[in-house]
């Protein structure tokens, strides 16, 4: 509050005092000497004066305007503020000023209840309403009572928010922050806390505000587990209330609903899996984990390609089911990529510069990275970072504004510290330390010390601001191999370890400048879950102050350097360094689902490609959803910009499931973090009001579907090569069509974090093997019918989607090659070469791909080298 006081003081002097000030002392932003004609030809001492005068009037101005846009985006909570133009340094100091105001207001509206002389008058009997449990009525005395209410399971995809228990326990689903603050941090009977606003799990037992309804009254000292023991609630009584409800609206699908149970019975089961809290714990752990699920994701997309090397004519790849699917939607969800192309980029950028002027990279022991700078602590201090980095807090803090290294160029440099890894976030962005920064061990303890000992290892085995690396794990982890094979090996003690890490021990310098210089050698880092004998820690303990590595261990070791405390309450603390964070873990279902994720990506064995069900005819829609390339509806009307790309999901998702999708199980699928049903039924609403009348229709299980006149080009594309099978005389016109309808990558233009279904959904995998078959199949056909340039058409047509699928450039080899221009296959081969070498997700080519260009091009190896040596 002391700090609040003092920047509500100063922005007050800032906003008020100084034009106050500069009116009373200097006068107005443009003095008169300012507006003659002849002012250039007679520049005196006014002149200048005048112009210095209006300087300051627009550094004033500038800072008014930063002071609006701080105020507007901490009011609004609008997330990150505009950018005012070449404000960097006064936003920055508007921003502190802002902030520290508003938290003033916050604290103090916290303490004004406290503070209040006036007795509080007897509160007249209350009646508490259980949400979902029967009506309990009781008279207690107020100031030895509490109300509390019990989170409820969720009902098919839909988990309860704070916004959803303020709107019906306080009347204004705004008053969410009221029931987080009265419950933050406090244990609850799961022993888990509250840490995050949009993360409360079923059983879970709030404390509200007094002015709260539909709650339980219950001593103010009774414990949450006695409460949740007494008040559990049962949600199929609120289920019942709700099916009520709906009959009282809709008696028609209510009599239906009792005239078929057999087919409600089937909704439930398909339309809505009983994951209870299976999403919504998957995305707990593995979403804010953002810089692992990046590199987790781009491992992934290297084993997919891999797979569609060797994909069998017929099937699809073989999808993740179950956790595994929910693992990897999770991962799309929280993925940063541009943040760990920042890290990567940024750090290789930094090592070249330092090399080009012969300097020895400093220690980094942390990092923060945030959605507007990347920071950097040293030691020791250096006032003299290279560009574009810049210097704060004396030298101690080297600092990379995102919006440079957004700007940054692909780096051949060396990773100078590959040993930088999460540890946790804190209110503003990731932390992260430097394992080899310790120059000693890192002690790790705490209940949950293999979650986090997992959580590192597989953030440290993914990251791409790593160049060569050896990861032991020890006494854990031996699956992990499953994700890093080339990077990770487990043993299952530290004396198999211990003599092998002795005789390669090296000293830190000599590793870090061969980083920078281009003659680096192998990190490595070992994590042990095991507990070192006396003799194994000293042994460690002084391999780890000569030795530039890692080393991370379990246990109580009295010869640490840094300790890192993993708490009951899910915080991971450093007192050495002064961290203290929401720690990253990777608790065992988790890890299982990482795992299983890529042991399904290690499968070569394919799925059948399901047959679709037949179309009417060819006729054209009235409304086309068209996702075989950039994301399109046609024949509708305009819809306001914001709320486009959430209705043209909807769509998508309604028209790939020709089914019908329940709205609770829709409601999870756009939604995943969870979602008010008025907000889902509205959207729903707008959408349908945006189709226009018999477009969007429910059946009488309540499933939404699209009308006979939506269709997308997927549906036509599978029509046609439905139809080309049973006409041979017509099927390289039909097939034609269909790849006519390809236009580029499956639903190009998504925005970022939508679309996350995708991971546990058959489309993607089906649209990039039917593609790929229907193109093999025409340009078998055209030649056997000699018409090798219609073969290369088809080709490149489905690799418009299809890119990665390896037995397209197969067909377009030999297609090319059927054409009999050697310059031409020549120049086939040269671009699929460079692809290969620069494919974002993992260089190279399949093995059957380079025997057929040695078959067909055998001199395409010497011009390859002759290239590169130019």
């Amino acid at each position: 509050m002391l700090a609040g006081l003092a920047a509500l003081v100063v922005l007050v002097a800032l906003v008020g005092g100084v034009p106050y000030a500069l009116l009373v002392f200097v006068g107005p932003p443009l003095d008169p000497e300012l507006l003659k004609l002849d002012l250039l030809s007679q520049v005196g001492p006014s002149t200048i004066m005048a112009v210095l005068v209006l300087l300051v009037w627009l550094a004033w101005f500038q800072l008014f305007a930063c002071v609006l846009v701080e105020v507007y985006a901490g009011v609004r909570r609008v997330g990150m503020p505009a950018r005012v133009p070449l404000s960097g340094g006064t936003q920055a100091l508007a921003n502190k000023l802002v902030s520290a105001v508003l938290l003033l207001f916050t604290a103090g509206a916290m303490v004004v209840p406290l503070v209040k002389l006036a007795p509080t008058p007897a509160a007249p009997p209350v009646t508490a309403v259980a949400y979902s449990a029967p009506i309990v009525e009781q008279t207690l005395d107020t100031h030895k009572t509490k109300k509390v209410y019990v989170v409820q399971p969720p009902h098919g995809r839909h988990h309860e928010s704070l916004w959803e228990i303020a709107e019906k326990c306080l009347g204004d689903g705004r008053r969410y922050h009221e029931i987080y603050r009265l419950n933050q941090a406090m244990e609850q009977p799961d022993g888990t806390r509250l840490r995050m606003a949009d993360l409360i799990r079923p059983g879970w037992v709030l404390n509200m505000p007094d002015d709260a309804r539909n709650v339980h009254v219950v001593p103010a000292e009774q414990p949450r587990t006695q409460t949740l023991r007494e008040h559990p609630g049962r949600a199929h009584v609120d289920q019942d209330a709700k099916s009520d409800h709906a009959e009282r609206k809709t008696p028609k699908k209510a009599e239906a609903k009792h005239r078929q149970p057999e087919q409600q019975d089937s909704v439930k089961t398909d339309q809505q899996p009983a994951i209870q809290e299976s999403q919504g714990d998957l995305l707990d752990y593995l979403t804010p984990a953002s810089l692992a699920a990046a590199g987790l994701l781009l491992v992934l997309a290297r084993r997919r390609r891999e797979q569609l090397w060797r994909r069998v004519f017929g099937r699809r790849i073989v999808r993740p089911r179950d956790d595994a699917a929910r693992a990897e939607v999770a991962l799309r969800l929280g993925g940063d990529a541009p943040g760990a192309r920042i890290l990567d980029i940024g750090l290789r950028l930094l090592g070249a510069q330092l090399a080009a002027q012969n300097r020895t990279p400093p220690t980094v022991y942390g990092a923060h990275l945030s959605a507007r700078t990347l920071d950097l602590w040293i030691h020791p201090s250096d006032d003299d970072p290279p560009e574009p980095w810049m210097t704060q807090d004396g030298g101690q803090v080297w600092r990379l504004p995102a919006h440079e290294g957004r700007l940054l160029e692909e780096q051949p440099g060396g990773a100078p510290y590959p040993g930088l890894v999460s540890i946790g976030t804190d209110a503003s962005g990731r932390v992260l330390i430097d394992l080899e920064a310790a120059q000693g061990l890192i002690n790790v303890r705490g209940p949950q010390t293999t979650a986090a000992l997992a959580a590192i290892s597989v953030e440290l085995a993914t990251n791409r601001w790593s160049d060569r690396m050896r990861i032991t794990l020890v006494g854990f982890g031996e699956e992990l191999t499953a994700i890093a094979p080339d990077r990770i090996r487990a043993v299952g003690g530290l004396a198999e370890v211990l003599p092998e890490l002795e005789a390669t021990a090296a000293p830190r310098r000599e590793v870090l400048t061969g980083r920078i210089t281009g003659s680096p050698r192998d990190a490595h880092y070992l994590l042990s879950s095991v507990a070192p004998t006396q003799e194994e820690a000293r042994r460690l303990a002084l391999l780890a102050r000569k030795d530039t590595a890692g080393y991370v261990v379990a246990g109580d070791i009295p010869h640490a350097t840094w300790t890192l405390e993993i708490g009951d309450d899910g915080r991971a603390r450093i007192a050495e360094l002064g961290f203290d964070v929401d720690a990253q873990l990777l608790p065992r279902r988790h890890y299982k689902a990482l795992i299983d994720l890529f042991r399904t990506a290690g499968r070569l064995d394919g799925e059948t490609i399901p047959e679709p069900e037949p179309l009417e005819g060819l006729h054209p829609p009235a409304v086309e959803i068209r996702i075989l390339g950039p994301i399109e509806v046609a024949g509708l009307g305009p819809l306001e910009e914001g709320r486009l790309a959430l209705a043209t999901e909807l769509l998508v998702y309604l028209a790939t499931h020709p089914g019908g999708v329940h709205p609770a199980v829709l409601g999870g699928v756009l939604w995943p973090r969870g979602v008010q049903a008025m907000v889902r039924d509205a959207t729903i609403a707008r959408v349908a009001e945006w189709l226009g009348p018999d477009h969007l229709l429910t059946d009488e299980a309540g499933r939404l579907r699209l009308g006979p006149e939506v269709r997308t080009d997927w549906a036509l594309f599978r029509e046609l090569v439905r139809r080309s099978h049973g006409d041979p005389t017509a099927r390289a016109v039909l097939l034609e069509k269909a790849l006519g309808l390809v236009r580029g990558p499956l639903l190009t233009g998504r925005q970022p974090g939508r679309y996350a279904w995708l991971a546990a959904d058959d489309l993607e995998y089906d649209v990039a093997a039917g593609v790929a078959d229907a193109a093999h199949q025409l340009c078998e056909i055209r030649l056997t019918h000699g018409q090798p340039d219609a073969a290369v058409a088809a080709i490149r047509a489905a690799l418009l989607l299809a890119t990665d699928d390896e037995g397209l450039w197969r067909d377009l080899l030999r297609a090319t090659h059927a054409t009999e221009d050697t310059v031409r296959l020549r120049a086939v081969v040269e671009g699929l070469t460079r692809r290969a070498a620069s494919h974002p997700y993992g260089g190279g080519m399949a093995p059957e791909t380079e025997a057929l260009i040695e078959e067909l091009l055998p001199t395409w190896r010497i011009h390859v080298v002759r290239e590169s040596s130019a």
